[in-house]
């Protein structure tokens, strides 16, 4: 029996390694195979056994995890517990969550735990310094993105690059119109996707902030054939989603804001443009091929210490990988309403740039493509294998 010990922190974690356990499952070598540990209900569908919620960990930024670390600190204790000493894995596999994963996977490589990160920290954007605690507690990093590999292997940490998920399962030309079927919008409306995250704090911070965004566009275009699609990240989220949207449509009667029940992907195909919070959705919308604004508004103590270990000029995922600001980003005091709508509807002005910011996501999408479920769960195979014989020499 191979055991397999994961943790996702949050919902993007979750939906990135689903793929990478059914196709473990496949393989002939994994026929006696559990993974365990903490997951999402993507995870939990292909047999992980989730012991802890995966909410705990879903915080972002630092003011948000001091209020959490209590909670977090009682549950990474009892994690090690579990792992070292009643359930002892095989392999480790940490998706993403570096904050919480590296100091779980330094402790567990020291009981003789051999480690796997899934998705490599950003330390090409900032806190660059991370690289001396990845190499004292990762000994395989699987890189989504394929310039990494380089950066792991100048620093003596093995590496792999697998693709990105999403780009396998996004198809390269989208079908806007079959989208726009399946949840009933005019084939000629104008349809706008606005994705505030996934989070209670980025709702919090950044939702008052879109959906007023939404009431200014509404005010400025004045036509009834206008939609805007929000897909609601997880249940939780929808309570003070449909506030928002209540606050709205007391101003707009005859609006269009359809909530949907966590369809990010048929949202953002259905869209001529995404109004989208900073994070993995970006590289979503991107895939998607669509023209975006991104924005994002963290507590003013946060913002001041990234800023200070900030490296690139940019944050959102389509301009990384660009190298460059293809699409706007208005961050903090720059996302108001005003400056957010002036963005969002200046792609309507230029046709022509929205053709060449498509094909330039189109090859940013083939560049990603692999088929990095089946990539990701070979390197894993590997390396459950080499701890079971290293058990048995």
């Amino acid at each position: 029996m191979y055991r397999l010990a994961c943790v996702a922190g949050e919902p993007s974690g979750d939906l990135l390694v689903a793929p990478v356990l059914s196709a473990l499952n496949q393989l002939p070598s994994m026929s006696e195979f559990e993974a365990y540990g903490i997951g999402g209900p993507a995870m939990q569908a292909c047999h992980f056994d989730s012991r802890w919620p995966m909410e705990t960990l879903s915080v972002r930024g630092y003011v948000e995890a001091i209020r959490q670390l209590p909670a977090i600190l009682r549950l990474r204790q009892d994690l090690l517990s579990y792992l070292t000493v009643s359930r002892r894995p095989d392999v480790y596999l940490g998706i993403d969550a570096p904050d919480f994963n590296l100091g779980v996977e330094f402790k567990l490589r020291q009981a003789g735990i051999p480690t796997v990160h899934f998705v490599s920290p950003s330390i090409w954007a900032w806190r660059g310094s991370r690289i001396h605690q990845i190499k004292k507690a990762v000994s395989k990093m699987l890189c989504i993105f394929p310039f990494e590999t380089t950066i792991y292997e100048q620093a003596g940490i093995p590496a792999t690059y697998v693709g990105h998920p999403l780009a396998s399962s996004i198809p390269l030309v989208p079908q806007t119109q079959e989208a726009r079927k399946r949840i009933r919008l005019p084939s000629d409306a104008l349809v706008i996707a606005v994705l505030p995250g996934s989070r209670v704090s980025e709702i919090a911070l950044i939702g008052p902030i879109f959906f007023d965004t939404i009431a200014e566009i509404a005010q400025r275009l004045k036509e009834k054939n206008l939609y805007f699609v929000i897909p609601v990240a997880a249940p939780h989220l929808l309570p003070k989603l449909e506030q928002l949207r209540s606050r709205i449509l007391q101003r707009f009667p005859n609006l269009q804001i359809i909530l949907l029940d966590g369809d990010a992907d048929t949202a953002l195909e259905s869209a001529d443009l995404v109004l989208i919070a900073s994070g993995t959705a970006t590289l979503q919308a991107a895939l998607w091929k669509k023209p975006m604004v991104i924005s994002y508004k963290v507590p003013w103590l946060t913002a001041q210490i990234m800023k200070r270990q900030g490296y690139l000029p940019y944050v959102g995922l389509p301009n990384i990988l660009a190298g460059e600001f293809v699409v706007p980003e208005l961050l903090q005091d720059a996302a108001t309403p005003k400056a957010l709508a002036n963005a969002t509807l200046s792609w309507l002005d230029r046709p022509q740039e929205m053709a060449r910011l498509q094909n330039r996501f189109l090859e940013m999408h083939e560049s990603l493509r692999r088929p990095t479920a089946l990539l990701a769960a070979q390197a894993i195979e590997n390396a459950l294998i080499d701890s079971k014989r290293s058990k048995l020499a």
